[in-house]
């Protein structure tokens, strides 16, 4: 089995390389290490070599393993990649360094009901539904400018934009459309990529890589 180390050296020579490939700096985009599913002691073999931001699916599941990492290792950052129910909004604003996941009003409002009791401001995404599918989270095409409004009046830092393209189908036509959908709406953060497709994702403007099976191998 392939270490962390060697791992994680792959991955940031393919980053490189795309970003080398798009007239880009290394800089410009965060690789999120998507640690969903897998144990805080491979986690933390990732931190050691170097990985400093992670994403989790889940509250629950990172209530369970983040606390005590992030109280031994307190430069790590932490994102939501996941869907998040308005319930467990104090809990997610709470725990994380930024939200991949806003997609509606009323969670809207419950994450800003959150921030000003914590006193936190959270970065958010919004997360669009590039591709129209019923049963993906994500925001309407047609309701990402009233969405983007009610989240700018309720004060909420908006971070970008995020997607994830429908499954088995070329990825490049909705890369390129969230990064003009952020473009239009002034928006810097492009959420786009993960482990089978984030080299176009870069080549398209990502700014946020979300990559576990490359760094973990399957699933836990």
């Amino acid at each position: 089995m392939e270490s962390a180390a060697t791992l994680l050296a792959e991955l940031e020579d393919r980053i490189a390389h795309a970003c080398r490939v798009a007239q880009r700096e290394r800089g410009d985009v965060t690789l999120i290490a998507v640690s969903k599913t897998h144990p805080a002691d491979a986690v933390e073999r990732l931190i050691e070599v170097g990985c400093r931001v992670f994403g989790e699916n889940r509250v629950q599941e990172a209530q369970a393993k983040w606390p005590e990492l992030r109280e031994r290792f307190p430069g790590v950052q932490l994102h939501l990649v996941g869907q998040l129910q308005s319930n467990k909004a104090e809990d997610a604003v709470a725990l994380f360094d930024a939200i991949h996941s806003l997609d509606r009003p009323s969670l809207a409002r419950s994450i800003a009901q959150a921030m000003q009791k914590l006193g936190k401001a959270v970065p958010c995404f919004v997360q669009v539904n590039v591709g129209n599918e019923e049963q993906k989270g994500g925001c309407a095409i047609a309701d990402l400018p009233g969405l983007l409004a009610e989240a700018r009046a309720l004060e909420i830092p908006l971070a970008g934009l995020m997607c994830v393209p429908p499954f088995g189908i070329e990825p490049a036509p909705f890369f390129a459309f969230l990064d003009k959908l952020s473009r239009d709406n002034g928006l810097e953060g492009r959420s786009m990529g993960m482990s089978g497709d984030f080299e176009t994702a870069i080549t398209l403007g990502a700014t946020h890589i979300r990559v576990g099976t490359a760094l973990f191998g399957g699933r836990g």
